[in-house]
């Protein structure tokens, strides 16, 4: 606590460039703010559900998808959605900070687990990207396949319906909301990679998988930047 409050203020006396402290940086993030992202645990022993990437004991498929099973097959998630993740995906979101996209791609990489054929990344409704003049979702998923490789397809999918936005909503009404959002134009038949800064209840996710899977998508996986935990 009192080294982040020094490095504070030295940013504010002498200036920097980590986003967070603005502390001295040769990256947008320096060493120590690096350090304090909320990394979720990959590999053996990560007690995450690998299908929903929620906590789960022996990081078994978690009770809600076995009860429930979602369209999609797999997600993998680089941050616990808290501080300071949650500080960096709004400044990307609402600050248009477009310099975090390439952080944002590079930690997802990193906790990435296969290969993918396709990449898309979750489409807006036209009026929305007009309005914030980018999908935030493009420009992370535009990093990440300079790294996995596979194609990037950002038209394959859009966004026909617009949804009212699902933090508006009690978690029972999102499935609703976005029931018929999304359509696919032309046939998938290939292993995709769904690519999304955010992933709260999975409403979202699930919808734009079932709408992959029936236009002919082998397998889909999430690769999201931030996983918000469960809710009590």
């Amino acid at each position: 606590m009192l080294a982040r409050a020094g490095r504070r203020l030295a940013g504010l006396l002498f200036g920097g460039s980590c986003l967070l402290c603005r502390g001295a940086a040769s990256e947008l993030l320096c060493a120590a703010c690096d350090a304090d992202l909320p990394r979720i645990p990959a590999g053996p022993g990560a007690e995450f559900c690998p299908r929903c990437a929620l906590a789960s004991p022996a990081g078994s498929v978690c009770g809600r998808c076995l009860a429930r099973p979602p369209a999609f097959d797999a997600t993998v998630a680089a941050l616990e959605y808290r501080f300071p993740a949650d500080v960096l995906v709004q400044a990307l979101k609402f600050r248009s900070e477009l310099s975090l996209a390439a952080l944002f791609g590079k930690l997802m990489t990193e906790a990435r687990k296969e290969q993918v054929d396709l990449v898309i990344p979750v489409p807006l409704f036209p009026r929305r990207l007009r309005e914030r003049g980018f999908n935030q979702a493009m420009e992370i998923a535009r990093h990440v396949v300079r790294v996995t490789g596979g194609r990037l397809d950002p038209h394959l999918c859009e966004r026909v319906v617009d949804t009212r936005a699902q933090l508006d909503l009690p978690v029972e009404e999102r499935e609703r909301n976005v029931r018929g959002a999304f359509r696919c134009n032309g046939f998938v038949g290939a292993r995709v990679a769904v690519v999304d800064d955010v992933m709260t209840t999975g409403s979202t996710l699930n919808e734009l998988a079932r709408t992959l899977k029936q236009a002919g998508a082998e397998r889909v996986v999430n690769w999201v930047l931030a996983r918000t935990p469960a809710p009590a």
